[in-house]
């Protein structure tokens, strides 16, 4: 055997190197998790759980203070009622913000609605069905009109709403002459407008077909956004709009759908809107948009899209009317039942934040 043969390592000699090397495997530090980590992980997957919780709480306090009068059959089917129609905003803008986007348009269409149906019904003495064939139409064309700018000309939908809500609050002053129609007129040649103001008894609760419809509603929107491929996409496109796209997801034409279907809902409310007031005014329901924007904070929908339940939506308003009536029957001012909402706005949006560092 050769000198260069003996001085080579042998393959053993290698093998008994490597058992002398760190064997240990790379893991992950595990942390264990405290009670507020597993809450917050909950909240996560369940973000109507908050409003829920929320809602039930309210109504215990404002029962203690207020006593009998609040637990009353008829003062919890009077909430109902005072709801009905921020109720059904909500759900319009609960579309639009589940998109990561905002209408300041909503209340602005359903009041130009209101007054088409009406002036085509009482002054032109269109059938009462034409003319709500022609609302629904028409909130559909404003809310095509909202989604076209969005998606062709990719401006923001801020900015896009809060144009829109100028002009269709013009059309409305135009087409009305800045003149209500009178209870007595709808009466006379339009009595169906007025349908879901109507009621009817069960014990001493009065229940109006509008509280119905706005119930129906959102049973008919959380189908559609969590039992078929269209909610499905809606939400993706809220989560991660480029990734949605790489997906396959034709955003644009979704997009313009959402604010079309939010705009059919809008003149759903205007219909209801006219039995709830007992006329057509230009000028009713200025706040509305806030106030759907504040229902469906409340709700527990995320500000920045693909996250939360529309049906959170329709605990947020309840929430709203709740405490707006349990202050009223407890003797609070007007101001102080504004305060309140305030704070639980900034209460909602804060307790938002905390829940979506769990997905971070």
């Amino acid at each position: 055997m050769s000198d260069e043969s003996q001085s080579r390592p042998r393959g053993q000699d290698f093998e008994s190197s490597l058992d002398k090397s760190d064997k240990t495997v790379a893991a992950f530090e595990h942390t264990s998790k405290g009670v507020m980590d597993h809450i917050q992980k909950a909240l996560h997957g369940n973000p109507t759980l908050v409003p829920v919780i929320v809602l039930v709480m309210s109504v215990i306090v404002f029962g203690f203070i207020a006593g009998d009068r609040f637990f009353s059959a008829f003062n919890l089917t009077l909430i109902m009622q005072q709801v009905s129609i921020i109720g059904l905003l909500a759900a319009a803008q609960s579309l639009i913000i589940l998109t990561a986007g905002i209408d300041l348009s909503v209340a602005a269409i359903m009041v130009l609605m209101s007054v088409v149906m009406g002036n085509l019904a009482v002054s032109f003495g269109v059938p009462t069905f034409f003319a709500l064939i022609i609302g629904f139409a028409g909130g559909g064309a404003a809310g095509f009109l909202n989604g076209l700018m969005v998606t062709r000309l990719k401006l923001p939908p801020f900015i896009v709403t809060l144009g829109t809500w100028n002009i269709f609050y013009a059309l409305n002053l135009w087409l009305s002459g800045a003149q209500s129609i009178r209870s007595q007129d709808i009466d006379a040649n339009a009595g169906a407008l007025k349908f879901f103001g109507e009621a009817f008894n069960i014990g001493s609760a009065r229940i109006t077909f509008g509280s119905i419809l706005m119930i129906v509603v959102f049973f008919a929107l959380w189908f559609l956004l969590n039992k078929t491929a269209w909610g499905r996409h809606v939400y993706a496109i809220g989560d991660d709009k480029e990734a949605a796209e790489l997906a396959g997801i034709r955003t644009d034409r979704t997009l313009t759908q959402v604010y079309m279907l939010a705009g059919v809902v809008c003149a759903i409310a205007a219909w209801s809107s006219v039995g709830r007031i007992g006329s057509i005014s230009p000028q009713a329901f200025y706040e509305g948009n806030l106030q759907s924007i504040t229902a469906v904070v409340i709700g527990g929908i995320s500000l920045f899209g693909g996250r939360g339940s529309i049906l959170g939506a329709l605990f947020g308003a309840l929430i709203v009317g709740v405490f707006q009536s349990g202050l009223k029957l407890a003797g609070v001012d007007v101001l102080w039942q504004v305060f309140a909402v305030g704070w639980l706005i900034i209460l909602a949006v804060s307790i938002d934040q905390w829940i979506r560092k769990v997905s971070a």
